[in-house]
């Protein structure tokens, strides 16, 4: 080796070396902004599959509005001046308006929106535009679906319950798809409008049961979920059975769930965050739409109201609760 060839040997390697390390050390901050108390290992765990290690090369924070909605767009203000790499929003349509308000700049991922357009986060799924991107509820036969197994579990229904949020777009999505699956099937819906937790009273179940309701759909919200427990102990007072698309109010004592899988879409949205960290902009990245759903069963549920479930819904079940 001559002397040329060593100093520039030398000189390679005081300078790739720092600069590999220098990759390799890279951190990311991710900061997630829920309105419930949200549960951020669901999107941690996938990340972490997905090689972004808290406390290594991740530095992750998480913030909640814990169900106060007016508290949403100070939170997301704060969230902003941090400038973390990738803000995630939770579940629902009020925390990624808020943080869409808050920035036009950092890259936001929502993790499930039911009516992404209606509500004016993208221009369209296959194309966000912007800087979101994310998950969509969006399924032209869901409810339509969701309805259909609660009507072959009670037959002969005629009046069926809708609780629901009339504040956001997805409900309006949601109610529009349920009235024309219940023309179609012969049957009136009810409604019972929530647009916050201390609308939902006994006396309003009681009006439901007056008009005729025999059972009870539950549109998808996080205000809805976060009175869970006040729903499921109104709807066994009453004997009314239930079918939503939340896996816990299953699992809490409701009859039936039938949704996407929440696991899945946390997933999929980290896959989309990683896509993101390196390199791609949220705005080239189309909102994705569920693709698996699952089936969940209170079989206790069904035997203290006296339901017979067909063995059809019980062999589609993902999940039986005994």
């Amino acid at each position: 080796m001559n002397r040329r060839e060593f100093i520039a040997l030398a000189l390679f390697s005081t300078t790739a070396v720092p600069l590999r390390a220098q990759t390799q050390a890279r951190s990311f901050r991710i900061a997630l902004l829920t309105l419930d108390s949200g549960d951020p290992d669901r999107i941690k765990g996938p990340l972490r599959d997905l090689g972004y290690v808290e406390g290594k090369n991740l530095t992750f924070v998480h913030r909640t509005a814990e169900d106060d909605a007016s508290r949403l767009a100070a939170i997301a203000e704060e969230l902003v001046r941090d400038k973390p790499d990738v803000l995630v929003a939770g579940w629902g349509t009020l925390v990624p308006k808020a943080l869409k308000d808050a920035t036009s700049d950092i890259p936001i991922v929502f993790t499930t929106v039911g009516d992404p357009i209606g509500a004016g986060l993208v221009q369209s799924l296959a194309h966000p535009g912007g800087n979101l991107t994310g998950l969509s509820g969006q399924s032209t036969e869901f409810k339509s679906k969701q309805l259909e197994l609660l009507l072959g579990c009670i037959p002969g229904q005629r009046v069926v319950g809708v609780l629901l949020n009339p504040d956001t777009p997805y409900g309006a999505l949601s109610l529009a798809q349920l009235q024309a699956a219940a023309e179609r099937r012969g049957v009136r819906l009810e409604l019972l409008q929530v647009s916050r937790p201390d609308q939902f009273t006994p006396e309003g179940m009681d009006l439901l049961v007056v008009r005729g309701a025999t059972s009870l759909m539950i549109v998808e919200d996080p205000l809805v979920a976060s009175i869970r427990e006040a729903v499921v102990a109104e709807a066994r007072r009453l004997r009314l059975p239930t079918m939503t698309g939340i896996a816990d109010y299953a699992r809490a004592g409701g009859l039936m769930a039938y949704g996407f899988s929440q696991p899945a879409n946390y997933r999929r949205a980290a896959e989309l965050i990683d896509k993101i960290l390196k390199g791609a902009r949220p705005g080239d990245l189309p909102v994705e739409q569920p693709t698996r759903f699952e089936l969940i069963v209170n079989l206790k549920t069904a035997k203290a109201f006296g339901i017979e479930l067909p063995s059809l819904i019980m062999a589609a079940a993902d999940e039986v609760i005994e």
